[in-house]
């Protein structure tokens, strides 16, 4: 016989729970006492209820669970097959190969794979239509889903100039790409580059929807998945609700479009709050920021290694990094429940309020003429600084403490003799377009000073 637990307990109501607080609060202001406010002001409640929540949206998760993507920088094509065959062989399910130079030899690269029910992604540092008819002639009897990561406005964006094309512009030439392809995806959009940054997740939000409406309004007609490459924090919660509304956010602005794919979502973890000294604490943020993907619903999920921002690519750390997301997805079973956030209503409450936000600032930026108008302008940078500001204010006086770093910092820790990546924000006096947007990291100047007094 099933006995019915709960019947015996009447339900109450948020109104109820509040008054009981109040009464053990003892005379204190309840607003002041129990609600802050986050950078994307956001007011975040002692409680959340179902009685409060809206249920404006519906949050369609991956068809498929995670997959584990290794980066390789390909320099070297030899070494490149060596780390890439032992990557797959030790976990990994994606590959994303950074290319550089036109040079590579990618045909011997994709030959060396084993391609069926392969995931590759390639970042170029170019544009190349005929690079690209090469790969797809390779791979078109083939069962490999390619991802290009196309994406012309994030170089400007971070670069401050377009790519170098034959073409007349940077969209001609992603509408040359879209003649080539059979089956692969080619537009990407980086918006890991508006958080490590200094963006709140709001304007991370808005400005990865205004930066993909750019090509909605330039490409004729994009019928392939759009892959969007984000970072995501340390706020647990809140970075869950971000990817959960960047979902609904899409959908909502491919409708208009009649895009009838959802968007792909390759997220890795911030590198703005990745430190030099107390560098092992950069695997338990990574942890934390991969269980965020993961919740947040995540198609593929990039781990950074702890040591990323100071030593070369290193078996040692490429291992650890892969095995974090290897113990979360195979040990502790995360990406095993479909949309697991789902009845949280503090998740649902801040997802409806991020959502919400984003979209009206993305309609204040296209009454102003559009994402890459203010771009051209410097309103973009000007606002992701004042954001990022900010945020530097309250880890130089400690009010967001980073261990190891600003707060428990181990005075032993020598690294002056570690660094074989230059890991601090590089001046290059140059002739851009625009200025470009800079990602900084939070312990850039405190790693600098701690290094000169080694």
């Amino acid at each position: 016989m099933k006995i019915p637990l709960f019947d015996e307990f009447d339900p109450v109501s948020s109104k109820l729970w509040k008054q009981k607080i109040q009464f053990e609060l003892d005379g204190a202001d309840y607003n002041e006492t129990m609600i802050w406010n986050s950078p994307e002001d956001i007011k975040v409640k002692p409680f959340y209820h179902q009685d409060s929540l809206l249920n404006k949206y519906t949050v369609n998760s991956p068809e498929n669970e995670f997959s584990i993507c290794q980066n390789i920088f390909v320099y070297d094509v030899s070494k490149s097959i060596e780390r890439a065959l032992d990557s797959l062989k030790r976990g990994a399910t994606s590959l994303r190969f950074t290319i550089e130079n036109e040079s590579i030899a990618i045909i011997e690269l994709l030959d060396s794979l084993p391609l069926d029910g392969l995931t590759i992604y390639f970042n170029f540092g170019f544009l190349s239509s005929l690079i690209i008819e090469k790969i797809e002639i390779y791979t078109q009897d083939k069962d490999v889903s390619i991802y290009y990561n196309l994406d012309p406005i994030g170089k400007l964006a971070g670069d401050g100039n377009w790519f170098s094309t034959s073409e007349k512009t940077n969209f001609d030439s992603l509408i040359a790409v879209s003649k080539k392809l059979t089956k692969s995806s080619y537009i990407s959009v980086d918006m890991s580059l508006y958080q490590n940054a200094g963006a709140n997740m709001v304007q991370q939000l808005t400005y990865g929807l205004a930066h993909v409406n750019e090509y909605f309004n330039r490409i004729p007609s994009i019928n392939s998945k759009i892959v969007f490459e984000i970072a995501v924090g340390t706020n647990y919660f809140f970075e869950i609700a971000k990817l959960r509304a960047f979902r609904i956010l899409f959908q909502t602005l491919s409708r208009e479009y009649d895009h009838n794919q959802d968007c792909h979502l390759l997220v890795t973890p911030t590198k703005r709050n990745k430190t030099i000294y107390g560098y092992h604490i950069n695997m338990l943020r990574t942890t934390t920021e991969c269980m965020s993907a993961i919740v947040g619903g995540a198609d593929s999920i990039s781990n950074l290694s702890y040591d990323s921002i100071y030593h070369k690519d290193n078996e040692f750390g490429d291992r650890i990094a892969r095995n974090q997301l290897l113990i979360l997805k195979e040990e502790s079973h995360f990406g095993k429940v479909k949309n697991p956030a789902d009845g949280s209503y503090y998740i649902e409450s801040l997802t409806q309020q991020l959502a919400d936000k984003a979209l009206v600032l993305f309609k204040e930026i296209e009454l102003k003429g559009g994402f890459l108008k203010l771009l051209n302008e410097g309103v973009i940078q000007s606002k992701i600084q004042l954001s990022a500001d900010k945020e530097q204010h309250l880890f130089d006086t400690k009010a967001e403490p980073l261990i190891g770093t600003n707060k428990h910092a181990s005075r032993e820790d020598l690294m002056k003799g570690e660094l074989e990546l230059f890991p601090f924000v590089k001046m290059n006096p140059r002739k851009t377009l625009i200025v470009p947007i800079i990602e900084k990291r939070l312990s850039d100047q405190l790693d600098q000073d701690r290094l000169a007094t080694e």
